[in-house]
């Protein structure tokens, strides 16, 4: 769907391009704009394969499986329908480390092993289970740490002090994690009552 409304917007763009005798200007942005997406890429490539790397020898050394024992206590609290030893637990438990060190292209491929082991036990396979919500509502919504990928930006882009955005965001994604589980559980407690 995004990609329909993308190439409109490109269309339209185009397409006003020629009718106001503006081509020009687009055959100057797309060489432009191609280098400066080139440029950020390169520039954000080391901070994320730094951190990607990381999260893989944390992983590797067991690190990432003491994390998700510490967070266990939690994590059954808001997933009381996943059995305790459930993989899922693991994987959300990566995912929520990824995303804490604001590394949203590591905590990916944990999100989607998380959801293919909800996806196991889930009673209704063509519908989202309690679980599969949550998850969803604590990823989209999770606390970050580090904003990783917002600091490599900043300082391609030359800011004066990168790391002041480091306690908004903070505040601004705790924030985020407190009203979004809270939501997610009066939503939980109000459809079982329904039920």
């Amino acid at each position: 769907m995004v990609g329909y409304i993308w190439a409109f917007l490109i269309g339209v763009g185009v397409i006003y391009s020629l009718c106001t005798g503006n081509i020009n200007v687009i055959n100057e942005s797309i060489l432009s704009n191609a280098n400066d997406a080139l440029d950020l890429i390169l520039n954000l490539l080391p901070t994320i394969v730094l951190w990607t790397g990381i999260l893989k020898i944390a992983e590797d050394s067991g690190l990432l499986d003491k994390f998700a024992k510490l967070l266990s206590p939690i994590l059954c609290r808001l997933f009381p329908d996943i059995p305790k030893n459930n993989k899922a637990l693991g994987y959300i438990s990566s995912n929520i480390a990824a995303n804490m060190l604001g590394l949203g292209s590591a905590a990916t491929p944990a999100g989607l092993k998380a959801m293919n082991e909800l996806q196991e036990i889930n009673q209704k396979k063509d519908t989202a289970s309690t679980p599969m919500i949550t998850f969803l509502v604590l990823n989209t919504a999770g606390v970050t740490l580090i904003p990783t990928t917002i600091l490599a930006l900043r300082v391609a882009y030359n800011s004066a002090s990168p790391g002041e955005i480091i306690l908004p965001a903070i505040m601004a994604t705790a924030c985020s994690s407190v009203a979004g589980v809270t939501l997610d559980y009066f939503i939980r407690r109000r459809n079982r009552k329904w039920k």
